[in-house]
This record gives C-alpha cells, sequence and structure tokens, in this order.
C-alpha cells in the first residue's frame, strides 16, 4: 500500500507510516524518496516538520498544568498572558480597506483556546486574515514570531469554532506559567517519561540530517521539493500550534501513551481522570466542519468524513459517529499541514500515524494513501 502511494499520477515522494497497540508498534513501513528524484530513500527514523500534529502535545502540557493546580481553564488567559487581554474582535474593513476592530464581549479562557473557540484563525484557511496579511502586512504563522500570533479575534469569544493560533497562545499559557521556554517544558514532562529523543522545536544535527523537505504539488500534479523552505532554526516563539519536528516513531509514543490513560514508555505523563475528560467533545452545539482553502497553495478544501458530526477535545477531532475507515465513534484524530495524519482509538486500542511533506493539505495522493491504511488496519 505505501508502495503504492509513491507511484501514479497523485503520488507521494515518500511516506512513513506506523500502526501501534497499546504495548508497541505493531507496522511500521516506509517507501518512496526523502526528496524527489535524489535517490536517498525514505527511512523509518526520517525527520518531519510535524506542523498540527504539535497541537496534542501542547495540550498535554496544558492539562499537567491543571493538574497540578498551576492553571484554572475558565479563568481570562489574560492572566497568565496579559498580551491576549489586549486583542480586539474585527468586525470587517471600512471602506478605505481597514479593519475595524472593537472590545470583546467576554475574556479568552484557556479551555476556549483548547477547544478552538476563542476567535482566533489561520490566514490559510480565513479570508478576513488573508486580507490583513496581504494588505496589512500581518506576518504568517510560519514565521514563528509574536508578531504572527498579535491578530485580531475574528468573532466574541466562546461564539464557535473556528480552527487557527488558539494553542500557540495555550503555549504562551504554559510558558508563563512553568517559566520555561515551551520545547524546555515539554522535554521534562513528556519527552522524556516517553522517551521521545526525537522530537523537538529546534532540531539537533542528527534530525537535521534526517530531514525530509517539503514538497508542493502543483497544478499539473508534478512534485517541486522546496529545498531550504523549512520553519525557523532558532524560532522567537516556540509555536504550540505547529513548530515541532519529529520522527513517527517518537510520535506513536506519545499515541500509546493516550492509549494507556496516561502512562508512557518510563513514567506517568497524566493521570488517567484528566485523560477521561481530555477526550470529551467539549464542543456544545457546535461542530468541525470544512476547512476552506483560501491559499491554495497550502491548502485544498479539507474536512474529515463529510457527513460525520465532527467535534473537538484537548486538542483533538472527535468523531461523533463511527467513520467510514471503521473507527469507532469517540475517537480522536487530526492532522498537520504538510500532509500528516493520526487517529488515537482508545476503544480498540489502537492508533496509526501516516507521515508525508506535500503542500497544500488535503493533498489527495496523501490523504487517500492515509484513509487506505487506516481502512486496511480496521479491516
Amino acid at each position: 500500500m505505501l508502495a503504492r502511494a509513491t507511484q501514479g499520477a497523485d503520488r507521494v515522494p515518500g511516506v512513513v507510516a506506523m500502526i501501534t497497540d497499546r504495548e508497541g508498534n505493531i507496522y511500521e513501513g516506509a517507501a518512496g524518496e526523502r526528496t524527489l528524484g535524489y535517490g536517498v530513500p525514505m527511512t523509518l527514523d526520517t525527520t518531519f516538520a510535524l506542523f498540527s500534529t504539535t497541537k496534542a502535545i501542547t495540550g498535554t502540557a496544558v492539562l499537567q498544568c491543571v493538574e497540578e493546580g498551576l492553571l484554572d481553564l475558565d479563568a481570562p488567559a489574560a492572566t497568565y498572558v496579559p498580551d491576549i487581554g489586549e486583542l480586539k474582535v474585527l468586525d470587517g474593513f471600512d471602506a478605505g480597506g481597514n479593519p475595524v476592530l472593537r472590545e470583546p464581549k467576554r475574556d479568552i479562557t484557556t479551555r476556549m483556546l483548547l477547544l478552538h473557540t476563542a476567535g482566533f484563525g489561520y490566514d490559510f484557511f480565513n479570508e478576513s486574515y488573508n486580507r490583513l496579511s496581504q494588505e496589512h502586512g500581518q506576518p504568517s504563522v510560519i514565521t514563528c514570531s509574536k508578531a504572527a500570533l498579535t491578530t485580531p479575534l475574528l468573532f466574541d469569544p466562546g461564539e464557535k469554532w473556528e480552527y487557527g493560533t488558539n494553542i500557540d497562545w495555550a503555549g504562551q499559557v504554559v510558558e508563563s506559567i512553568r517559566g520555561q521556554r515551551l520545547g524546555d517544558v515539554m522535554r521534562e514532562r513528556i519527552f522524556e517519561p516517553l522517551e521521545m529523543t526525537d522530537t523537538a522545536f529546534t532540531m539537533s544535527p542528527s534530525m537535521k540530517d534526517r530531514l525530509a523537505p517539503i514538497h508542493q504539488r502543483e497544478s499539473d500534479g508534478s512534485l517541486t521539493p522546496l529545498i531550504g523552505f523549512e520553519l525557523p532554526a532558532e524560532p522567537e516563539v516556540h509555536m504550540g500550534g505547529h513548530g515541532l519536528h519529529g520522527t513517527v516513531g517518537d510520535y506513536m509514543k506519545f499515541i500509546r501513551m493516550w492509549l494507556n490513560d496516561g502512562v508512557g514508555t518510563s513514567g506517568r505523563v497524566l493521570s488517567s481522570e484528566t485523560v477521561a475528560a481530555a477526550v470529551q467533545n467539549g464542543l456544545e452545539g457546535q461542530h468541525v466542519g470544512l476547512l476552506p482553502g483560501v491559499l491554495p497553495t497550502l491548502s485544498n478544501d479539507a474536512e474529515f468524513f463529510p457527513g460525520v458530526p465532527k467535534g473537538w477535545a484537548y486538542s483533538f477531532m472527535t468523531n461523533e459517529e463511527v467513520a467510514p475507515t471503521g473507527r469507532p465513534a469517540g475517537s480522536l484524530a487530526w492532522a498537520g499541514l504538510a500532509n500528516l495524519y493520526y487517529w488515537i482509538d482508545r476503544q480498540t486500542g489502537v492508533g496509526g500515524f501516516w507521515a508525508t511533506q506535500i503542500l497544500p493539505f488535503a493533498d489527495a495522493g496523501s490523504i487517500n494513501g492515509y484513509l487506505e491504511f487506516e481502512t486496511a488496519v480496521y479491516q
């Protein structure tokens, strides 16, 4: 199946895919090349830019703060990060094209950040943010800068679900509480107990040597390696929403921790009570819908399992009915911009990860390969 994904019209340059049960990996596979046309094979230890698969790891760091009594999810997030309290709501643009801003009706809470209901978006999924970027110089989140986070809100906090920079801000809450950079918090409290030695915001020389570059899918279906197109090596902000690099093997250890009620390879990461609460759909009367591809070079229109109701937990998508792949209702999943996909099925006790490095998101070759892979697991 992996070899087939690297051939044909929609082929991917290379892919790494793994499946785990509660005990350990039950399948590990790699196919294709790291860089199309360079002859270096894709290997199990290849390093990937993880993009939004970073989010669940940041969510875990937030939940640890809650467990220790250091964070109240329903207190204003500005209690911990005052800058977030300065942000205004964008009420459109005036005749001159300038943003019209007003005060929000209520405070943003960290719970809203975890649930993506605080009011933040992304310029590649939201036309208003795209306009701020194109006409007003709003920096892209891939700059990993503080300025990229300092955006107006798209609506009053708590009013609806919109996917955006919420988890980057949640990472800032963790940094404020811990008095450390997010990567240091993760290393001490998540990566070391899980023995994740190949995951970091700043890559080690060994990780850098094994990095698969991102490829661009052109309009004619061909693939162009974007050599040198990388997240900043020394980011100003450790972006909890998208900034990590890592291997699929490392991520499987994180997935297993969630399958095992918070217990990792070398110790407990979360309490079983925290895990039980964190995996519930937290959206009341709202749902996760289509992500519109506003910037076609970065994303196609994207929706998992159209017609299946979907919610959001801390910080995963939940499918509220059985998915067409066979994944049971109440399972957890999400993805990363460069076509990385994972799921965590706590009912059956299996999880998987499918990793490619292609833009735009929801690339047909990548996502169809992933869905075929997951379906095969359940068959």
